[in-house]
C-alpha cells in the first residue's frame, strides 16, 4: 500500500501543478474582465464651415456661366484635322530644335524601321467658318498632306478637300461636303485691348475640344520666321494655353467672334510656356476671303527694307516721334525706286492711314494685291511728301525685307575692323553689284558696334546718312562724330541692309577702335 502511494507522488504533483495553473489562468480571466476598459464610443466631429452663399461669389459664378456659354457656343465650330503625307528629307538637329521652338513636334514623325514608301502623319485644329463645310486652318498643318480628314465635335469623321493655301501667311481653306454645319462669325482685331479676355480652341497632343483662357498678352508683335523676312507679323500674344495640336484653332472675344488662328507657341521644350501666338483676323480674314474666291492668292511687293523708328534712331530722321518704318533698302527698277522713295525715308501713312512700324506697314501691304496703286505718306528730311507706288507681286524677283535692329547699349568709341572692298572680297561674301560700301573685318567684344549687331563680313554702306566707298570715308564721318553723340550706320547683313545706331562713349570707359 505505501508503496502504491509513493508510486503516485509525482503523478499527483503534477496533477496539483496542473491544478493550479488552471487556477491562476481562470484569475486572470476573471480580474480581465472586471478590469478592461469599456468600449469607446464614435468620435464627435463638428460641421465644416458653411459654403459661400451666392450672393457674396455672384460675379465669379456670373463670369463662369458666361464662359461656360461662350465655350458652348464655339466648341461646335471647333474641329480636329488629321493628315497622312509622305515623309520628307530628314531636318538637321538644329533646324528641328528652332522648328520645335516655335511649333512643337506637331507630327508624329515618319514610321521608323519599315521598308517602302515613308509617311507622316500630323494633327492640328480648324475652324469651321461657313454651314456649308469651309474650314479655315494653319498651312503648316495640310502642307504636303495626301488625305486630310476631320473629326467634328460630335464625332462624325469627314474625308476634306483643299481648297486654296498661303504659305506666306500660313493660312489655308479646306472644306467637307454637307450643309447645316455649325459656324463662327469673324470679329474685327484692329479692337483688341492690352488685358482683353480671350479663349483659345483646339485639340492639343490629340486631347480633342479642348478650351483654355486667358488674355491678351500683347498685339502687334514681329514675324518670328527666319525663313522668309517678308512674311506679315502683327502677331496677337496671348497667355491662353496653345500648344502642339493647337494650330489652326480659334482665339475668340467674349462675344464668340473669331479674332485670330492659333498659330505657333514660343517656348524652350516645344510646349507652352506662357507665350502662345495667333494671327489676327486683319490679316487671315482678307487672304481666306481670297483663297475662297480664286483657290489662290498672291501677295503685293513695293521692293524696300524696312525698319522700325526707335527713339535711338528718330533724330537722324528729324522725326520728334518714334514712328513710322524706316526705309534702309530700295531695289533697283523696283515699285518703290519708280516711285521715288529713297533710303532714309521714313513711310508714316499708307492711303491716309497712320502706319506706327515696320510691321503694320509690311502687313498693309501683304493684304494688296498686285497692281493695285497706293499713296504712301513720307517725311523726308523733316518734310512731308506725299507719293504714289503702284505694287508688283511679290514673287516677281528677290522680294521685300524687312530687318529689325538690334537694341544697343554702347559703351566705347566704336569697336571696329575695316576693310577696302575688292572684287574677291565681294566674290567670297558674295555680294551683289549694287552694293558698295567698307567692309568689316572685325569687331571688338563689348564694343559699340558689337552691342549694334555688327558683325565680321557685314559692309558699311552709310555713315550718319552719308555714302561710304572706303576704310577712309567711314573714319572720316565716324572721327566727325562729337564724344557725346551717337552714330548710324547702314549696314548690309544677310541679304539685307538696316540701321544700327552705335552709343556715344559713357563716361570714364577707355576702349580703342575705329
Amino acid at each position: 500500500m505505501r508503496n502504491r502511494i509513493q508510486q503516485l507522488k509525482p503523478f499527483l504533483k503534477g496533477k496539483g501543478l496542473a491544478a493550479v495553473l488552471m487556477l491562476a489562468l481562470t484569475a486572470s480571466f476573471g480580474s480581465y474582465e472586471f478590469l478592461k476598459p469599456a468600449p469607446a464610443s464614435a468620435a464627435s466631429i463638428a460641421p465644416a464651415a458653411a459654403a459661400l452663399d451666392d450672393n457674396s461669389v455672384s460675379a465669379l459664378t456670373a463670369l463662369d456661366h458666361a464662359m461656360e456659354t461662350l465655350a458652348a457656343h464655339v466648341t461646335p465650330a471647333v474641329v480636329n484635322v488629321t493628315v497622312t503625307s509622305r515623309a520628307r528629307q530628314q531636318i538637321s538637329g538644329r533646324d528641328q530644335d528652332e522648328i520645335q521652338r516655335f511649333f512643337g513636334p506637331f507630327g508624329f514623325g515618319p514610321q521608323q524601321g519599315r521598308r517602302g514608301p515613308q509617311v507622316e502623319h500630323g494633327l492640328g485644329s480648324g475652324i469651321i467658318i461657313s454651314p456649308d463645310g469651309y474650314i479655315v486652318t494653319n498651312n503648316h498643318v495640310i502642307d504636303g498632306a495626301t488625305d486630310i480628314r476631320v473629326t467634328l465635335n460630335d464625332r462624325r469623321v469627314l474625308p476634306a478637300k483643299l481648297i486654296g493655301a498661303d504659305p506666306m501667311t500660313d493660312l489655308a481653306v479646306i472644306k467637307v461636303s454637307g450643309s447645316g454645319f455649325p459656324s463662327l462669325p469673324w470679329g474685327d482685331s484692329t479692337t483688341l485691348k492690352p488685358g482683353q479676355t480671350v479663349l483659345a480652341f483646339g485639340n492639343p497632343f490629340n486631347f480633342r475640344f479642348t478650351v483654355t483662357r486667358g488674355i491678351v498678352s500683347a498685339l502687334n508683335r514681329p514675324n518670328p520666321y527666319s525663313d522668309d523676312a517678308r512674311k506679315p507679323g502683327e502677331f496677337i500674344q496671348t497667355d491662353a494655353a496653345i500648344n502642339p495640336g493647337n494650330s489652326g484653332g480659334p482665339l475668340v472675344n467674349s462675344h464668340g467672334e473669331v479674332i485670330g488662328i492659333n498659330t505657333f507657341l514660343i517656348s524652350p521644350s516645344g510646349s507652352f510656356a506662357g507665350m502662345g501666338f495667333a494671327i489676327p483676323t486683319q490679316i487671315a480674314r482678307p487672304v481666306v476671303d481670297t483663297l475662297l474666291k480664286d483657290g489662290k492668292i498672291e501677295h503685293a511687293r513695293m521692293g524696300i527694307g524696312i525698319n522700325d523708328v526707335t527713339p535711338e534712331n528718330a533724330a537722324f530722321f528729324h522725326l520728334e516721334n518714334a514712328t513710322g518704318a524706316l526705309v534702309s533698302q530700295v531695289e533697283a527698277d523696283s515699285p518703290a525706286a519708280k516711285a521715288g522713295i529713297k533710303v532714309g525715308d521714313v513711310i508714316s501713312e499708307l492711303n491716309g492711314k497712320k502706319m506706327d512700324n515696320s510691321g503694320q506697314l509690311q502687313a498693309a501691304i501683304s493684304a494688296q494685291r498686285p497692281g493695285n496703286k497706293v499713296t504712301l505718306g513720307v517725311m523726308r528730311e523733316g518734310k512731308s511728301v506725299s507719293v504714289p507706288v503702284t505694287l508688283e507681286a511679290i514673287n516677281k524677283r528677290n522680294g521685300e525685307t524687312a530687318s529689325r535692329s538690334g537694341e544697343a547699349h554702347g559703351k566705347a568709341r566704336w569697336g571696329v575692323g575695316l576693310q577696302d572692298l575688292t572684287g574677291d572680297l565681294r566674290d567670297e561674301l558674295q555680294l551683289p553689284s549694287d552694293v558698295k560700301g567698307v567692309v568689316v573685318n572685325n569687331v571688338l567684344p563689348g564694343s559699340p558696334a558689337d552691342n549694334a549687331g555688327i558683325s565680321r563680313g557685314d559692309v558699311i554702306l552709310e555713315v550718319n546718312r552719308k555714302q561710304v566707298t572706303s576704310v577712309a570715308d567711314v573714319q572720316r564721318e565716324l572721327n566727325n562724330v562729337p564724344q557725346d553723340k551717337d552714330a548710324m550706320v547702314l549696314i548690309w547683313s544677310n541679304g539685307g541692309s538696316s540701321f544700327r545706331v552705335m552709343h556715344a562713349a559713357e563716361p570714364g570707359s577707355d576702349q580703342n577702335g575705329d
